[in-house]
């Protein structure tokens, strides 16, 4: 039964009833009163279609902020692999970098003791050559020295040669 139905319903009139016109005017309140109720219904029916949309969009929203944050952890942590991954990676080179350097500095320092035990050999036959040098001179010198004492007895033996007695 709707309004209309309820707005249209006639009653048979009979002796010492209801008052027609008290009763076609309750009718028409209370079919007034269930066209609100009905426009109510209609309207909260509106209102909550429009609120399922809205949770509907809600929750697509929801769904795809969820797979949204998954895809961030997902990618944070293949973040984090990679991460952990070149920090490997680095310490690795660097590690080997070092060993690298190490080698070098062994050979260096090797480098520079033959360098000394060289240079200690080559000091080492300059102090010979050297002291050689310096004993030759000094015989040299020791000859001269003969020399000139030989030649200064002989001037000297000469002097006396020619001494005023000559």
């Amino acid at each position: 039964m709707d309004v209309q139905d309820l707005r249209d319903k006639e009653f048979p009139r009979r002796f010492r009833g209801y008052d027609a016109t008290e009763v076609e005017n309750f009718v028409n309140k209370l079919a007034d009163y269930i066209d609100g109720l009905h426009r109510e219904v209609d309207d909260t029916s509106r209102k909550l279609s429009d609120v399922s949309e809205e949770l509907k969009d809600y929750r697509v929203r929801e769904k795809t902020l969820e797979d949204n944050l998954a895809q961030t952890r997902q990618l944070a942590e293949d973040m984090k692999a990679n991460s952990e991954k070149e920090a490997k990676f680095i310490v690795a080179e660097a590690e080997l970098q070092a060993e690298k350097i190490l080698n070098q500095a062994h050979n260096r320092l090797a480098q520079i003791h033959d360098d000394i035990s060289e240079l200690k050999r080559q000091r080492a036959q300059f102090e010979v050559r050297l002291r050689s040098l310096v004993e030759a001179h000094l015989k040299l010198l020791e000859v001269e020295t003969d020399r000139d004492r030989d030649l200064a007895e002989l001037e000297d033996k000469i002097k006396i040669l020619r001494s005023p007695s000559s």
